[in-house]
């Protein structure tokens, strides 16, 4: 479900993430590429290709978790970030804390060398589309 998700979002596709599933959730990977410095004098990963790592991989664990005919939309999206990211290779996973009929609350931490040395985390809240939901 996760591989299939991302190759269908265009931006996905374009970060070059891919995903599998493991006992934890889904696990989704960054590659580096040069193209997601944001600061070439440190060299550093850009903010906003960090911020949508962690949020696509809080939609797809939401949309394996809770399979609907819309993804899940964002309500609101708090990105922290920790450290620099260098220039590697990146991974993130998400945690649903909680779920209703119409929310999920969200966590996620995206990490490079060291899964307990997270560069980033991310507290969101999703819309939980169906059927009988605007």
């Amino acid at each position: 479900m996760s591989a299939d998700l991302l190759s269908r979002l265009p931006y996905a596709v374009f970060l070059g993430l891919t995903g599998e599933e493991t006992d934890q959730g889904v696990r989704v990977a960054m590659p580096f590429d040069d193209r997601l410095i944001g600061n070439p004098v440190l060299p550093a990963l850009h903010g906003g290709a960090i911020a949508a790592l962690l949020e696509m991989t809080a939609i797809v664990q939401v949309a394996s978790t809770y399979p609907r005919l819309r993804l899940p939309k964002p309500i609101n999206v708090t990105v922290s970030y920790l450290r620099t990211g260098r220039p590697r290779d990146t991974h993130a996973l998400a945690r649903i804390s909680r779920a209703g009929r119409r929310v999920a609350h969200v966590t996620a931490e995206a990490w490079q060398a060291d899964g307990a040395d997270p560069i980033a985390s991310l507290t969101a809240h999703f819309l939980l589309q169906g059927e009988d939901l605007p």
